[in-house]
């Protein structure tokens, strides 16, 4: 492969798993964005691998992940599987010296992310995590709200996150994401990883948190209901409750600052709220069709252009996956 420090033209990538997060949300940008190509997939299922393929238009499709990570006209990957295997693939194309982005959460343990983390970082090769989040407009004008201190000095921060439980979850069917081998804290894993990591971009890296984590439903065996406290290096204070059994979808951001305060949405497109001593303001930014579109045109301006640090890299991702293994009890 080409030294990735040599700019070049086009990154051609391949993409591990083209399961539905890769149907809109998070395969179309790597087809869409200039600079980058999308020459090959990869699906077990053989059927299912030619069906994506075809549809949007990819020349090359796989069932083995070798054969894609291998593939010399491959410059970089993406890894679209459940986090249970992200360890086993993303050391593959580490030891083939390629750029890799990850799905989240990069594992579900910090130990095997740390592993991840430090093999690319040895290798000297580019890796992302998809906290597409930390890319969106509306997330970037909170940030900047925060940096102007428009609510002055910010003193905590608190997120309530609920949804009822689904009729897969009452029915038993298997679910990888409450299956708690791939996801020990079930959609907490999945959702308030996106949160959680989000909070350390826009306040600092969290330097302690505590967390009670149970299962109150029954239906399976991963968490369902979970707690934290947290404090961030800066001293910002934060708290957290997770509930996937409850009676309705609720997801609520609250920023206190000494003179005012921000609510929002992490997941909802709901507007971000400013309240203040001195101005007040609602501002809705929608989130673009394919939700991944500005975090992957982020990676190419760092990897191509050269002008710009990708905001989720292995580093932040990582600290996400401890902050998360605490809150479990892991660590």
């Amino acid at each position: 492969m080409e030294n990735v420090s040599t700019p070049k033209k086009t990154i051609k990538w391949g993409i591990i798993g083209c399961g539905n997060v890769t149907e809109v949300k998070s395969g179309p940008p790597y087809k869409l964005t200039e600079g980058f190509e999308l020459v090959a997939v990869m699906r077990r299922n053989e059927i299912k691998a030619k069906d994506y393929a075809e549809r949007h238009q990819i020349k090359k499709y796989y069932t083995d992940a070798d054969a894609l990570i291998n593939d010399d006209e491959i410059d970089a990957i993406y890894i679209a599987t459940p986090p249970d295997t992200h360890k086993f693939y993303a050391l593959k194309v580490a030891e083939a010296g390629k750029i890799c982005c990850i799905e989240k959460p990069m594992t579900p343990s910090y130990a095997d992310s740390l592993i991840i983390y430090k093999i690319f970082k040895e290798k000297e090769l580019p890796l992302f995590v998809a906290y597409y989040r930390r890319s969106l407009p509306r997330f970037k004008k909170l940030k900047e709200w925060l940096d102007n201190g428009e609510i002055g000095t910010i003193r905590h921060i608190t997120w309530h996150h609920s949804k009822p439980a689904s009729e897969i979850d009452k029915s038993g069917a298997y679910n990888w994401r409450t299956d708690a081998k791939i996801a020990p804290g079930g959609y907490f894993d999945d959702l308030a990883s996106h949160g959680l990591d989000l909070f350390s971009l826009l306040l600092g890296d969290i330097k302690d948190v505590k967390g009670i984590a149970t299962n109150q439903q029954g239906y399976y065996e991963a968490k369902d209901a979970i707690t934290a406290c947290w404090i961030h290096e800066n001293g910002i204070t934060g708290s957290g409750s997770w509930n996937f059994g409850s009676d309705s979808h609720i997801d609520t951001v609250i920023i206190y600052g000494n003179t005012g305060r921000i609510e929002f949405a992490v997941f909802h497109e709901k507007p971000l709220v400013l309240i203040s001593a001195n101005n007040n303001m609602t501002v809705s930014i929608e989130n673009p069709k394919h939700i991944q579109q500005f975090h992957v045109e982020d990676m190419r301006d760092e990897l191509i252009h050269k002008n710009y640090q990708h905001p989720s890299t292995g580093k932040s991702a990582l600290h996400t996956n401890w902050v998360m293994d605490k809150i479990l009890g892991k660590l």
